[in-house]
Order: structure tokens, then sequence, then C-alpha cells
């Protein structure tokens, strides 16, 4: 932000009886205007002489100027309060525009003031140079974000439209004595502007990392560019129109090849880096995700059907959190030494295992991406990744921003396709280690190929979790959650918590709430801003879902809300579904032992704590688990017995980085996230070290 120079002209505001004159000269301005604050009056309101006023300021011009100042001032350190847990461009501009059309700016004694400053702007040229001052400052600020959300465009213009929103917009409120605009709908008209700017520009840009020709065509990523083989090919489509938003090539054994090698080559460079350096160069690429964060949200919206408003706030911030995150502890990866008396002592290195593979699930394409690479590039490793063939745009987009940070070339590389380049990943006997992110089947696939190599191996699979709700819970909480449980991203994360076990007294009310609830839920198209439910990834994920809906009716389930395709208009083109609930059901149907990955919520009643606690672990899963009672021994007793490796009280799918992230059984092996994860991607090296003689019998 700009620091604009004092005014000469005015006095500091050094000392508590200077900033009570001004205080006093606002209070005036917003009872009597510009022309009627006298010096009279402002001693009256201040109860001191009009010559000590004379004394401190001067004339009146300069106290008058003096309280412009300050008010201005007051304004810029709101932003600056704001911008400090404003972490992207576009949260910055929002912080403008709130800061600017906040509900202080709208109250009358507070908005008369500022009216009266600015009626006077063209005619007292010190009011003018402040008021420059603060014209300079907005459009500064505003254009500072917008080129890194608009790059390549000439911004200016768009500042200064966005700022004669602001100011037309509060202006025209003032004058209508408030009437015709309140702060909540001024913010919303400025930020509705901007937002289609911005949704117009992004939707000028190709498909990320796609080279234009006769198709667009999205590479692999191998030694630090884009690896344009001109073999076979695949296409990703937008599940929300059926539109194909890119072919892609398909890696085969030479493109597998050529990334083994660079990443053997990389991961050298890179380990011998300290830890400090690989986190800064770590920390940098997260800043560079933070910055990109809106279009990366619009193309994983484009490429998965989630809505934007779940993509810009969530998927891409998430992966920048553990960018962060493990940059932050790459120079604490230590061993520990080890005193052995006056002959000896021993220490350990945690030593990186040298290439990584890493496989991803649909669902959240770059969040996944990020799990696993960060981890493995702070601990000095180096990663191949294979993109899920159902979303693999944004993985070369992180690829890219990896090397704009400073990753050395060879160190991140990406390669596309199904499961045959999974398979090459894990035989190859140069890569020490997988991380899947993917259904039990594949894990199971996955685990036996590894085994082959004697492979580490870290898993994260499927679940079935229970999401138990007793009868002291808050009702409201408890629906909320259950929401987030079960519909957010369209149902389609593995750690759902689909089987929902009401206890009987608050059931009704429970249930009353979660329809009305659901049924205000609007589906809609996923780039627009007030959409809750988007598109499932594809046509035949849809088909299977609703396999289970039928499922469910036909074992007896009635439906409660929901259960049906939605085809009018353009939904006809994409994969939508309404969210679903089912209530009446047993612990045997289908649909509450399998993991559907949809929009479909089981509920069942249950009794007591007992009851429940064994119901509730009585599946091959263990992913997860939620606990929602207002008596917290009894949280704590329930998830002490619960089955599952990622619990939650009073809360559901709050996964922070912090927190190791994975499940027991057949929900996987190993741990994503915190320090846990450090572990899964170093080995333990043992060093004695003699301090005296070698004793030998021989």
């Amino acid at each position: 932000m700009m620091q604009p120079p004092t005014p000469s002209a005015m006095t500091r505001l050094d000392d508590d009886r200077r900033r009570s004159f001004v205080s006093a000269t606002l209070s005036v301005l917003a009872d009597h205007g510009y022309v009627g604050a006298t010096l009279a009056r402002i001693a009256e309101r201040a109860d001191v002489s009009p010559s000590l006023l004379v004394h401190y300021f001067g004339d009146k011009d300069t106290l008058l100027a003096t309280a412009f100042w300050f008010l201005s001032e007051s304004l810029r350190g709101e932003i600056l309060n704001r911008f400090s847990t404003a972490h992207t461009p576009r949260e910055r501009l929002q912080a403008v525009i709130d800061s600017l059309l906040a509900r202080d700016q709208f109250q009358q004694e507070e908005g008369a003031t500022w009216l009266s400053f600015w009626g006077q702007v063209p005619y007292v040229p010190t009011l003018k140079r402040i008021q420059r001052i603060y014209q300079k400052r907005m459009l500064s600020n505003l254009s500072h974000d917008l080129k890194a959300l608009l790059p390549g465009r000439n911004v200016y213009s768009l500042a200064t439209s966005i700022a004669a929103l602001i100011d037309g917009t509060w202006l025209r409120a003032a004058l209508s004595e408030w009437e015709e605009a309140d702060s909540a709908g001024a913010r919303a008209q400025v930020t509705a502007f901007l937002d289609s700017q911005i949704a117009l520009y992004q939707a000028s840009l190709p498909a990320p990392s796609i080279q234009k020709g006769a198709q667009e065509i999205c590479s692999n990523w191998i030694n630090g560019r884009a690896a344009p083989s001109g073999g076979p090919r695949f296409e990703t489509r937008n599940p929300a129109t059926g539109e194909v938003l890119a072919e892609v090539e398909i890696a085969g054994e030479t493109e597998h090849t050529a990334a083994v090698e660079s990443a053997k080559r990389g991961q050298k460079i890179w380990a011998r880096m300290t830890g400090t350096e690989r986190g800064r160069i770590l920390r940098k690429a997260a800043d560079l995700l933070r910055r990109d964060n809106d279009i990366l949200a619009r193309i994983e919206t484009l490429d998965t059907g989630k809505p934007i408003a779940e993509t810009t706030t969530v998927d891409i911030l998430s992966g920048a959190d553990a960018l962060e995150y493990f940059g932050s502890v790459a120079c604490t990866i230590n061993g520990e030494a080890i005193d052995l008396g006056e002959q000896a002592f021993a220490y350990t290195r945690r030593e990186p295992l040298g290439v990584t593979a890493g496989i991803g699930a649909w669902n959240y394409p770059i969040q996944i991406a990020c799990w696993k690479s960060a981890p493995a590039l702070a601990c000095g490793n180096a990663m191949i990744f294979k993109s899920s063939e159902m979303t693999p745009l944004t993985s070369v987009r992180l690829a890219e921003i990896y090397r704009e940070a400073g990753v050395p070339d060879g160190v991140f590389n990406v390669l596309h396709g199904a499961g045959e380049v999974g398979r090459r990943l894990c035989a190859d006997p140069d890569i020490r280690k997988v991380s899947l992110t993917g259904s039990v089947s594949t894990g199971k696939a996955v685990m036996r190929e590894a085994a082959n190599t004697l492979k580490y191996v870290t898993l994260e699979l499927g679940g079935k979790s229970p999401l138990i709700i007793f009868d002291d819970a808050d009702v409201d909480n408890a629906v909320s959650a259950a929401l987030l449980a079960n519909f957010y991203s369209g149902g389609e994360i593995c750690s759902n918590g689909t089987r929902v076990f009401v206890q009987s007294g608050i059931r009704d009310r429970f249930l009353a709430e979660l329809k009305r609830r659901v049924e205000a839920m609007k589906i809609g198209d996923p780039l627009a801003m007030d959409t809750d439910v988007g598109a499932l990834i594809s046509a035949p994920h849809l088909e299977k879902v609703m396999s289970y809906v039928e499922s469910g009716i036909a074992e007896g389930a009635q439906l409660l809300t929901g259960g049906q395709r939605v085809t009018e208009g353009a939904f006809g083109k994409g994969a939508f579904m309404q969210p679903t609930i089912f209530v009446g059901c047993n612990d045997d149907m289908k649909i509450a032992r399998e993991e559907i990955f949809g929009p479909v919520m089981t509920v069942l009643d249950f009794r007591d704590e007992e009851e429940v606690i064994a119901r509730a672990n009585a599946t091959e899963f263990g992913l997860a688990a939620g606990v929602f009672t207002n008596n917290l021994a009894r949280g704590h007793r329930v998830v002490a017995a619960l089955e599952a490796g990622t619990c939650w009280i009073n809360q559901y799918n709050i996964t922070p980085i912090e927190m190791p992230f994975g499940g027991y059984k057949q929900s996987g092996l190993g741990r994503e996230n915190s320090q846990a994860a450090l572990e899964h991607y170093t080995q333990l090296k043992s060093v004695y070290v003699a301090l005296g003689n070698v004793e030998s019998p021989y």
C-alpha cells in the first residue's frame, strides 16, 4: 500500500488532547456541515476556549484538514486490519470493498461527516490533496491485486471503474438519506461487478498447460517442462455440460522412463539443499498457489463439476496450506543424539527415500497433489505424480508453479493416464514409495505390486463413516455437520459421514430441519457463486449413484427428500442429481454398508451409547467418525471406542494440515499431513561412533 506524505500544513495527532479536539470537530461537522463548523462551535463541543484551538492548530482550515486526514487514516487502518487475514488477491480486493462500504460508513453521523468534506474538496486545496492521496491509495490497492488475478490485462481502467462504483454507490445512498442502499447491498453490488469481470477474463483463457493447435492438448510434465509425445490421448470433459475440455496425452513406457531418470537426477540436487532452502521454495510455491487461486479454482470446477464457491475457498487454498506447513517444518527434520557413556555415542539421521510416486484421486485433484508432494519434497525426495484420468488439468499447473518457485527440474513430474501408468510406478524398483488416494480395491492392487520391490506404501482409501448424534446435541450444529458430511462436493469425499445415527429423542426435530435445509440448497451451474450443488464427476458415476438410490427403495428405505436426477434444460447435458436422504434404514441395507460416493445420506435410529458404538464399528471401513453431544466426557469416551483413524467431536470433515489424516482397517495405511507424514517420507539411519579402542577377543 502507498505510504502518503504527511501534509505539512497539518499538525500531527501525537497526543490525546489533539485527538479529542479532532473528535469534537468531527461531531460538529456531522451536525452542522463544513461551513457551519466554526471554531466557536468546535470549542464549545470540546469544552475549551477558541484560543486554545488556535494555539494547537493555527486556524479553522488546518483543524478541519487535520480532521479529514484523521478520518482517512482511520479508514486506511481498517483496510490494513482486514488485509491481515486476507491471503489471496481476491480476498484483498474484497477487503478494500468491505472496508470502504462498511456498515459504519452508512451510519448517519459518520456519513454526514464524510459528505461535508467531499462537498468542499473542489474549493479547499488541502482537502483536495488529501482526497487525491485517498484515491491513489484505493487505485493502487485495487490495481495491485487485479494484476495478479488478470495477468496481461490493463487493469487500471477496471480499478477506476470499481473505485467509481464504490464512491458512487455510497454517495447516492448518502444523498438519499440512506434510503436507496445499505452497506450489505452496496457491497454485494460492487462484489458482483468485480466477479463478473474476473469471470469474463477467465472465460477467455485456454485450458491449463495446453498447447494450442488443431486441438487442445495437455501433455505430461517431465524434467521441468511440458513433454509432448504425439502418442495416444484421452478426453477430459466438463461433467456439467459434457463438453470436451482437453485431450490429454497418455504416458507410455518412454515417458515413464524419462520421468524416473529426470527424478533421480533432480532428487540428488534437491536433497543436497538444506531444509531451510527447500522450505523457502515450498513457501514461495504456496504464495504462488494463492496468487492463482481464482484461475485454478475455475479450472478445478470445470474439471470436477464442483461449485466454484467450494473450489475458490477450499481446494487450492488447502493445498497452499500444505506447502506452507511442510515448507515451514522442512528445516526441523532431524534425528536424535544417543548418549552411550564415555566410550561411544550414537545418533540417527532422517534421510530422504529418493524417488517417490503419488497417485491422485479425481475428487480433490490439486489438493491431493499438494498433500502428497509437499511432505515428500520437504524431506528431500522427488515425486512422480499420476493424476486421475478424470481430472488431470490442475496437476500440471502445480508443476508449473513448483518450477516458478525454484524447485529443480525433475523433482516434480506429472504423468497422465489410467491404471497402466500407475502399475508401472508401483513396479519400478527405482521408486521407493507409493502414496495412493483411491478405492479399497485399487489400494490392494497397489500394495500387491509394491510388495514385489518392498516399497513403502501409504494408502488413503474409502470409508462408510458414522456420524453419531446424541439427544443432547445442538440440533442446528448437528444438521450443519450432517450436510457437510454428505453433500459437500456432491458427496464425493472419502471421509463422508454417510451413516447418520440419530438418537430417538432428537430425531423428529433433526429430520425436520435437515429436510428444510436440504430442499433449500440450490442445484445449478457450478461456475455460479450461488450454486450449492454442482455436477457429479461423470455420467457413468451418476448411473452408479442412482443405482444405490434404486437399491435403497427396493430394500424398503423411505425417501425423505431427493432421489431424482435433474435433467430439465441445461441440466440434461450434465451429471446432476438431487441431494438424497433415506430414513427408515437398517444396518443390513446396501446403502448403509457400501461406499456410494455421492449425495446420498442414510439416517439410522439408535437408543443408547453401547448399541451405537457396536453398530458404528460393524464395518470393514475405518476412515472417519463424528460424535455430536454437549456431554464432552461422553464425546471423548465414544471416539475412544470408535474404530476410525480420524474423528471429530461436534464438527465434521474439517481437516487442518496440522492434524494427521488417515484410516483404520480397510480404509488405509499410514497418514497424510502433520508431522506424522514426515515419517512416511524419510528412512532412519543409525550411526554408532566409538570414542575408544576396539576390544576384541581374537
